[in-house]
């Protein structure tokens, strides 16, 4: 049986365009530049306002080139004591080079190509080469490096590697082969590279580095058979079995405290570890300039030859363009304005987090507490739009370049009632352990009791918490020999 009902129900659902909005702001500014790119590809109603781009070049050249002038008309100033003859001469020396000329705002905005670097696994490949005759042997060591992980290791199992060599070239390698292969690239530089794990990477390494032979054996034999009491540091354990020194053992340790457990991390090109700041922020004069680094973006308008289709004034055309041109029309004239509304609302946040955090712009140190809370009532947005605007972006500061998720942190209340920030607590753990006895660390019990001495109130839980966001050990670990 049918039958009929009214319900009534609230509910909040965003428009597209609020939808494209949020996804422009959430965008760092090189993703933005090829975010513009894509819809200038894919929208004919939008082209670039190169008049306006144009002009402003024009006045920075016509600015330049007066300056220029005028610092030359005030430099050079025609003297009697020059001949002709002097202008001839084919002796230079005394004259500055046109290079010398320069100003320095050019020397400061100009940015060296960056030189370009072979990959690892090609450079690995060419040196194999050289200990390898063998075609079959060169397949396999391709195949090696072609698995090999960014940290250096060999994570896929040798044997199911020999099987799709054989099964795609017809091959009949064996394992006894690839094993033999495997070992000459552990020997490569760097040493311990396609290593499948941590301990045949050390060996690796201490087998390729220049150390006393006796040295070698013990780093290897502890690596070997006893890898589980040194990554513990059972320290007594290892002078009883192996029947050595304290001293001795401690030369084993250095040697393998300067071994490099991930050999192929830290390949990274010029480009591919650098970082384009979204924002500028630069004192002047007591006050803060804060700067969008937006120059880079194209300015953009609507085409005006596409508008005309839709106008009383056009001409003739289809329904069907019509609407086709009338919805990019729309489309175009919301994408502008999301951007224009984008660069708001970035500028606004970043001048709250200067003000908030006015004493680490001045001096560098010393956060106050501060979530994203406390800058969306400001500001008079959602909390989920303070996310949106901090994520992934990056600011140029006098101390260096930071992300914008650095400046929040959470409270920790202190005897005196004032809220410390949880990186001023972060930085105090980290300072009472590099001060702590090497022989005897301090674990998160002890060093809870020394904050709350220093009138900081926090739990055993939450020092370790932070220990390990530092990347610190727990104490145990820490112990030195």
């Amino acid at each position: 049986m049918i039958n009929l009902s009214q319900q009534l129900r609230l509910g909040l659902k965003l428009t597209p365009q609020q939808v494209q909005y949020l996804k422009l702001l959430q965008l760092p500014t090189l993703s933005l530049e090829q975010r513009i790119k894509m819809e200038l590809e894919l929208n004919p109603m939008l082209e670039l306002n190169e008049e306006q781009e144009l002009s402003q070049e024009q006045e920075e050249r016509t600015d330049e080139v007066d300056d220029k002038s005028e610092e030359a008309a005030e430099e050079i100033q025609p003297k009697d004591d020059y001949t002709i003859e002097d202008y001839m001469n084919d002796d230079l020396s005394g004259f500055k080079s046109p290079e010398a000329y320069k100003s320095n705002d050019e020397d400061d905005s100009y940015e060296s190509p960056q030189q370009s670097t072979i990959p690892l696994s090609e450079r690995l490949l060419s040196q194999l080469k050289m200990f390898l005759s063998d075609d079959e042997e060169i397949l396999i060591g391709e195949e090696i490096l072609g698995n090999v992980d960014e940290d250096g290791y060999l994570r896929r199992d040798l044997t199911f590697i020999v099987q799709d060599l054989n099964l795609s070239f017809g091959l009949t390698i064996t394992i006894e082969k690839a094993e033999s292969v495997l070992q000459k690239i552990l020997l490569l530089d760097p040493p311990g590279i396609a290593a499948r794990n941590l301990q045949e990477c050390l060996i690796a390494q201490i087998h390729a580095g220049k150390h006393a032979s006796s040295l070698k054996e013990l780093a290897i034999r502890i690596i070997k058979d006893y890898f589980e009491d040194f990554r513990l540091k059972r320290f007594d354990n290892l002078e009883h079995n192996l029947n050595i020194s304290r001293e001795t053992l401690k030369k084993v340790i250095e040697l393998v405290q300067h071994l490099n457990p991930k050999p192929g991390e830290g390949e990274f090109s010029a480009q591919e570890n650098y970082i384009t700041p979204d924002f500028i922020v630069e004192k002047d004069n007591g006050d803060f300039i804060i700067t969008l680094n937006d120059r880079n973006i194209p300015t953009l308008r609507i085409n005006s030859a596409y508008k005309q289709l839709v106008t009383p004034k056009g001409k003739k055309v289809s329904a069907e363009t019509k609407d086709f041109v009338k919805k990019k029309f729309e489309a175009a004239k919301w994408f502008i304005a999301s951007i224009h509304q984008r660069r708001e609302t970035l500028m606004k946040v970043m001048k709250i987090i200067v003000e908030r955090q006015r004493t680490w712009f001045e001096e560098g140190e010393s956060l106050k507490p501060m979530i994203y809370k406390d800058i969306s009532e400001v500001v008079g947005v959602d909390i989920s739009t303070i996310s949106r605007v901090v994520n992934s972006k990056y600011v140029q500061t006098e101390f260096g370049v930071h992300s914008l998720r650095f400046f929040f942190t959470s409270g920790l209340e202190s005897e005196n009632g004032e809220d410390v920030s949880n990186q001023v607590v972060k930085q105090r753990v980290k300072d009472i352990i590099e001060t702590e006895p090497q022989q005897d660390p301090l674990n998160d019990d002890k060093i809870a009791d020394i904050l709350k001495q220093e009138g900081i109130h926090i739990a055993r839980r939450t020092v370790a918490k932070y220990r390990e966001q530092l990347g610190l050990p727990i104490a145990r670990m820490r112990r030195k020999v």
